[in-house]
């Protein structure tokens, strides 16, 4: 069967294993009940995620064009602490970014190959703890913006990562963590500014677990820029990553905007 449309970042529903899904315009793909068998993804071209013209992906799935002006792409997407809606302030586009910083935010730990600090939208949890692949998150905190959680992690960077290591993360290499052995320490952190909020705590941990046949010894990333067509016997899926019975991983959220026929 085959299947056509522009690659975005895989649609999650929270189960035990996530199910994954690819969606296209007109048709999706539910990824799980392709384990064990054979996938093909071929590029065929191009489609800006923004102005949706056929041109060339510079980044996060947007043309160099709408990289450098769409509001979706500015620096406090990945800088939360730039964040300047609560004050009245544009960066591109004030109607946007009120929509989107000034909403509940949470600051949380989770556990991909260690521990790590991170930010997301309340309404995003835990869609964004899926897609960086991690086996447990917990919420620390919750902030009115974005910007308090921003200064948040700034704050909590001083002693926790905020990154992960794909490689450890996509062969299980996790250790044995409890989050919330970690929680006193992060909340000892946060800044003057967010403190009153401190209150809004709690130690539940959310427990994930992925679609994997088998996690992968040794790993290979392949994208579509330098492989067109990448093919392979599906093993797994962990955060935003198909994993190959070959090794092979694919990054489907770094190949957004690529315009591809998926066979299976």
């Amino acid at each position: 069967m085959l299947y056509r449309g522009t690659l975005q970042k895989m649609q999650t529903e929270f189960s035990n294993p996530i199910n994954y899904y690819l969606v296209f315009e007109s048709d999706f793909l539910q990824l799980n009940s392709q384990l064990g068998k054979s996938l093909s993804i071929k590029f065929v071209g191009f489609q800006c995620l923004n102005c949706g013209k056929a041109k060339r992906i510079f980044r996060q799935g947007f043309c160099y064009d709408c990289f450098v002006a769409a509001p979706a792409a500015g620096d406090w997407i990945m800088r939360p602490e730039l964040s300047k809606a609560h004050l009245g302030i544009a960066d591109r586009d004030l109607s946007y970014e009120q929509k989107v910083q000034l909403q509940p935010h949470v600051v949380y730990l989770a556990a991909s190959s260690s521990v790590k600090v991170g930010v997301t939208r309340k309404s995003q949890v835990p869609t964004r703890w899926i897609d960086q692949g991690a086996s447990a998150a917990m919420s620390l905190l919750e902030v009115p913006n974005r910007y308090l959680a921003g200064i948040c992690e700034v704050a909590l960077k001083t002693a926790f990562s905020d990154k992960t290591n794909w490689r450890k993360m996509l062969q299980n290499d996790v250790a044995d963590i409890s989050l919330p052995d970690f929680a006193a320490q992060a909340l000892s952190l946060i800044p003057a500014e967010a403190q009153a909020f401190i209150n809004n705590t709690s130690t539940e941990v959310t427990q994930l677990h992925y679609p994997v046949l088998k996690y992968p010894e040794k790993l290979q990333s392949q994208s579509l820029e330098k492989t067109p067509q990448i093919e392979g016997v599906l093993s797994g899926i962990k955060g935003q990553y198909l994993l190959f019975e070959n090794g092979n991983v694919f990054n489907v959220r770094s190949n957004e905007g690529y315009v591809v026929e998926i066979e299976i």
